[in-house]
């Protein structure tokens, strides 16, 4: 949400705004409109109460002098004028209640250094680390290794769940917990509080930070008012709601949660696996800090560096790509993705985001500090993904995959998986013994 005074002054920006982002330009020109109405209404209700106590003064003047004809008359004025009052007060709460929804939907501005472009097929690469491997035989995908290792059941899972569902069991929930582990070790080490958090939220907290009204599609509703969060940065950004906090350092949050998307709009892609399902977990990055850009700079590289930190360790090819308009939500300022590189796909694909959204989410969520001058500002929040499994174990079984099927496993995650140094197939296991 931006504050309505700066969105009167930017309406040309913000109209390109809207447009870049695949947005109505017409939400802008609608919320100054429903603004104005808005304001007219409570000036005639402030005018109208004005002269409902001009009316109870002078018509108390009139009684005290014996004059109840003009008394009466005067009476009779301010029932009307009250009847008038009210149907001015009901229009100025329909006012309000418009402006408000239309408010939630009027876009961050992006940043200056933001590619322009329709789709994520115009995000532009800013660095690529590795190399992708070239295979010396027909290597397999996640989905065959997995039923190889016994690690991955899908059938079993779409028979209890539905599409885009999937169960992992041995080495696969090893791997799986693993990740996630590593990664909140690595976060804990850079100074990072861990939470656990709830992941059942309120709608307040899912327009708070920003994924509604627009997501809302995309989100499982489990009764009136609660919903099921997609992501940690949900929690994490209403951790503090409505407070003043002290900022004289960012406050750095992390979590590892369950996370459940409907994947609406995604039919008939990426079916295959588990690159895009409908409950997964994320071990997600959150920081707020004081309204200062350069900072704020400073923190999307260290979300980004923290993400790629992990992707060394767990020795995969990888690139970072600067976000697109067209491919950024609403409430982005700027983002960054990181996507490795998927052997079965031939392709990097998308596994980490991170953004910076300004004081977007902090004016929602009623997130402030006060400044060296005592005032009260709003703060700004970031986010990023640290890690999404299963999706990591994509590139994770793909890119360490040995000719026989078996995995090798990278350093870093020996230490949470009983020292394993490699994954061998079952049947790769009984021939050995036999």
């Amino acid at each position: 949400m931006l504050a309505i005074a700066w969105i009167r002054d930017n309406r040309a920006l913000l109209e390109r705004t809207a447009r870049d982002k695949g947005l109505g330009v017409s939400i802008i020109g609608d919320v100054l409109e429903a603004d104005e109405t808005r304001r007219r209404l409570i000036a005639d209700a402030e005018r109208l109460r004005k002269r409902r106590n001009e009316l109870a003064r002078e018509t108390g003047e009139h009684k005290r002098r014996g004059e109840t004809e003009s008394a009466a008359a005067l009476t009779e004025e301010a029932k009307e004028l009250g009847v008038r009052l009210d149907e001015v007060a009901q229009e100025e709460a329909r006012a309000a209640r418009r402006f408000e929804e239309l408010m939630l939907l009027v876009p961050n501005p992006v940043s200056a250094d933001t590619p322009i472009g329709a789709s994520d097929a115009d995000n532009v690469e800013v660095r690529r680390v590795g190399v992708p491997r070239d295979f010396a035989f027909a290597p397999r995908d996640h989905v065959e290794l997995g039923e190889l290792h016994g690690m991955i059941d899908i059938p079993r899972a779409v028979r209890m769940a539905g599409a885009r569902s999937y169960v992992l069991k041995g080495a696969g929930t090893r791997l799986h917990r693993a990740v996630q582990q590593l990664a909140m070790d690595l976060l804990e080490e850079r100074g990072y509080t861990l939470l656990e958090v709830p992941i059942l939220m309120r709608e307040e907290a899912m327009t708070a930070a920003g994924f509604f009204p627009a997501g809302r599609d995309q989100t499982y509703a489990v009764e009136e008012n609660t919903w099921l969060a997609g992501t940690g940065e949900v929690p994490l950004i209403s951790y503090y709601r409505d407070e003043v906090l002290d900022l004289a350092e960012p406050a750095r949050l992390a979590a590892a949660t369950p996370c459940f998307r409907k994947e609406v709009g995604s039919a008939g892609r990426d079916t295959r696996g588990l690159y895009r399902v409908h409950q997964f977990a994320k071990v997600e990055q959150v920081v707020l800090c004081r309204r200062d850009p350069e900072l704020a700079d400073r923190l999307l590289a260290e979300l980004v560096a923290n993400a790629e930190q992990l992707l060394r360790l767990l020795e995969l090819p990888y690139r970072v790509m600067a976000v697109c308009t067209g491919d950024q939500a609403a409430k982005t300022h700027k983002q960054f993705d990181l996507e490795t590189w998927m052997p079965s796909r031939g392709a990097y694909g998308e596994t980490h985001s991170a953004s910076n959204v300004l004081d977007f989410q902090a004016r929602r969520a009623n997130l402030r500090y006060r400044d060296t001058d005592g005032r009260l500002q709003y703060a700004y929040t970031l986010n990023n993904t640290m890690v999404a499994t299963p999706r990591i174990l994509i590139p994770l079984l793909e890119n360490h995959q040995q000719t026989d099927g078996s995995i090798a496993i990278p350093a870093a995650l020996r230490p949470y998986l009983h020292g394993e140094k490699l994954l061998t197939p079952p049947q790769a296991e009984e021939e050995q013994e036999a």
